[in-house]
């Protein structure tokens, strides 16, 4: 098994092709936007405009220094503000053509988000063993979403934990393996542009007609993965800077 994930080569290069040549990400590719949004929100995805990039490492928000160049949401309201509604999605998407938006998770989804080395193993390993994957994304700054039903609220409450825990979406570099995006975060939508002059974007690898899988179902595999992942690259660092006897 081939392990350049980054080429056309060996299995991930096959499954690479196989994602961009089926559903929406051809739409993607064809810039068709509007469209994008509305198939998003008709698979359940609750969405609300974000900010976007501004020239330069800029944001449309304006705010100096801004934690999260185009990737929060414009309004603090953004959780109840969130919405698979057609008609207001598509005033969103005309009225503001240049926004990203972000997707709320906790309501009807979550989101497993990892680093994309590792997101790539883990779905070439899901993939393979016929395990049922549901819409993902990759981000162009290193991750790969696995979008997934929701946890929903336990009725003991203890057994609840905030998001917090796993991911803070204006920390995320402290959180270099699994977030599991829950109640009371988000993440952007594809399609989504990044900050930069290179072009960065979201876009999906699976599209949102996949249907959403059970979290639990993939957390093994994801966990893995990162944990892989994670050791690599304390051996690459301890490899570079070697302790002082």
């Amino acid at each position: 098994m081939s392990a350049e994930f980054g080429g056309r080569t060996g299995l991930w290069g096959k499954i690479s092709e196989w994602l961009r040549t089926s559903g929406p990400t051809e739409a993607a590719e064809g810039g068709d936007r509007e469209a994008l949004l509305l198939a998003a929100a008709g698979a359940g995805l609750p969405l609300a405009p974000a900010a976007h990039p501004a020239p330069g490492y800029g944001c449309s928000c304006d705010r100096v220094g801004c934690p999260t160049p185009a990737r929060h949401p414009v309004s603090f309201a953004w959780q109840t503000q969130s919405t698979t509604d057609r008609a207001q999605i598509e005033r969103w998407a005309r009225h503001q053509p240049q926004a990203n938006f972000i997707t709320a998770t906790g309501m009807t989804h979550d989101v497993l988000d990892v680093p994309l080395e590792a997101g790539r193993q883990a779905l070439e390993r899901l993939l393979g063993s016929g395990i049922e994957v549901g819409p993902v994304a990759e981000s162009d700054e290193g991750r790969l979403l696995f979008f997934t039903l929701t946890r929903g609220t336990p009725e003991d409450e203890d057994e609840w934990w905030p998001c917090e825990l796993d991911c803070h979406p204006e920390t995320m570099d402290e959180h270099p393996g699994l977030r599991w995006h829950c109640r009371g975060s988000y993440v952007l939508v594809p399609p989504a542009r990044l900050p930069g002059d290179d072009g960065r974007c979201v876009h999906w690898l699976r599209g949102p007609e996949h249907e959403l899988p059970d979290p639990l179902t993939l957390l093994e595999t994801l966990t893995d993965a990162c944990a892989r992942h994670v050791g690599q690259d304390s051996d690459h660092a301890s490899t570079a800077w070697p302790s002082r006897p």
